[in-house]
Parts: structure tokens; sequence; C-alpha cells
């Protein structure tokens, strides 16, 4: 009989998950459940995993699949090459829903993100899922979606940096982020490989909408990404040191806010290697520009 004790934070999405030791040493059945926890409510949580460094991060994420580097673009933490060291003192400002790395052919699967050091007050991430957003849509809008394609990029927004709070900062890393330039066409509407679900396939890195005026294409990304955000699919982590969050980047977009200033706020991110998207229509996405295989190898 299994010890975990699965609680969930909100209506839509969002579960913790407790009575669990995490590290590359889990039984497989523990790790079915977690995989089962995840696929149902699309983000878990974790309290109190202080044990946890580098490399017991690393190993519990490869029993979840295979891993990626770090990120297409960002060299990664020190020298086993998987550590996204989201540090937000060095000018980083992930402020607008996104789902991770859609700017490649095959964006993760999922992510697992630990608390280092976090401030007292402020700094939680949000979650959304993309799925419930796709399904609470009106029947004609989901058939609209279902056909529709989007170009996700890199390419960096220069124009925010005026915004930035240290404009400096931001600069470098956003040379960094954009140094080699990707573009892939991906679905509006993903099907998911492992639920059949459909889930929305935008967020901040989706530019615009392929074969549609520039002027539509902005209108509909808008729409539907206020649908998507709405409070009711939503679920917000108050982070404490040693937290763990894992995610599926399949069925979900997330954000940090803001409202920290300059105080400490550092997580350390894995990531698990996904596959290509899959449209409605049985289309995969489509690689436009950037070669990524270095970064999650088919």
């Amino acid at each position: 009989m299994s010890s975990l004790t699965i609680t969930p934070v909100a209506g839509r999405i969002g579960a913790e998950v407790s009575g669990v030791r995490l590290g590359g040493d889990l039984a497989g059945d523990v790790v079915a459940e977690i995989r089962l926890a995840l696929l149902t409510h699309k983000v878990i949580f974790f309290r109190g995993q202080d044990h946890l460094d580098e490399d017991s991060q690393v190993e519990f994420a490869r029993l979840l699949g295979e891993l990626t580097t770090a990120h297409p673009t960002v060299p990664a933490l020190g020298g086993n090459g998987h550590i996204l060291d989201l540090d937000y003192s060095r000018g980083q400002k992930v402020d607008r829903w996104h789902t991770d790395v859609t700017f490649v052919d095959r964006p993760p699967l999922a992510s697992v993100l630990r608390a280092v050091t976090v401030p007292a007050a402020g700094g939680d991430t949000l979650w959304a899922n993309t799925v419930a957003a796709y399904e609470n849509l009106p029947a004609e809008l989901r058939d609209l979606l279902d056909g529709l394609r989007a170009v996700h990029t890199n390419q960096f927004d220069y124009a925010r940096l005026a915004f930035a709070e240290d404009p400096g900062k931001a600069r470098e890393y956003a040379e960094v982020f954009a140094s080699t330039v990707y573009e892939t066409a991906h679905p509006v509407v993903r099907v998911h490989p492992e639920t059949g679900e459909r889930a929305i396939l935008l967020g901040d890195f989706a530019r615009r909408i392929a074969g549609v005026p520039a002027d539509v294409s902005a209108s509909l990304i808008r729409l539907v990404q206020d649908q998507v955000t709405q409070v009711e699919n939503t679920v917000r982590w108050r982070w404490a040191p040693g937290d763990v969050a894992v995610w599926d980047n399949r069925a979900t977009q997330h954000r940090v806010v803001h409202d920290f200033g300059d105080r400490p706020r550092r997580l350390h991110r894995v990531t698990v290697a996904g596959d290509v998207p899959v449209g409605v229509d049985g289309r995969p996405s489509e690689s436009l520009a950037g070669d990524a295989t270095a970064y999650a190898a088919a």
C-alpha cells in the first residue's frame, strides 16, 4: 500500500504530494504514482525536500524520463549539464505566461523545479491548466483553434528592456537567450500523447498565427491567452526553501509573480525531454529555424 498522500490545491490544477523523500532511489510503484498524479493534476508540489542537492535533483528527474540539457542557449550550472540556474539577481524576469522552450520542435515533457533561496514574502509561481482552458471554450472557438498553427521563437523583444529594473543586466541575459535563434510552427491545440486530452499550445514564445494577418493574429492570441489564464484555471504556489514543483509542460503554462523587488530568489530547474507535438489533424510541429538536437536529441 502506498504511503503517498495527494491533496488537491485548487479546483482545476495542482496537488501537494506528501509521504515521500525524493531522490533517484524511489521504487517503481512510487514513481508510477507520482507520474499518475502529474498527469491528473498537471502540477504537483513536494514540501520539505531539503536533503536534495544538484545531483540528487537530477537523479530524481531522470526517473521521469530522458533529460534535456539545461537550455538550448543558456549555459548549465556546474558540470552535470542539466541544471538551469534561475537566479533572479542576473536580470532574468520571466513575468509573462509561457510554456517552457516551445521555440524548439520538441518542448520538454516536464520540469522539476527546486527552491534554493526564496524571499520571505513574494515571488510565488502561478500555473494554468491548458487542457481545462480548452475544454471550457465555446465549441465554435475550439473548432477554429483545432485547425490553426502558431509560430514560436526565442527572438527577444528588446522593446521590453526599457521597462526592466536593470536594463543592462536584462540586455546581457537577452543576448545569451537569443544567441541562436529558434523558430517552430506548432499546432495551437496539441493532443496530449499520454492522456489523449487536447491542450492549448501558446504562451509568450508564440508570436503569430500562421497564415493570418498580423492584427488578427495578435487579437486571436490575446483572446485565447485570456481564457488560459482565467483564475479558475490556475494555481498559485508560495515557495519555501526545499520545495519542489513538477509540472506537465504539455498541459500547462506558468509565470513568476515579480513582487519581491531586489530580494534574493534562486531556483534550480531540470527538464525531462518531450516529443514533437501533434495537432488534432495528426500533423506534427515543424522546425523553421535552429537545430535543437543537442538540447533534446530524438
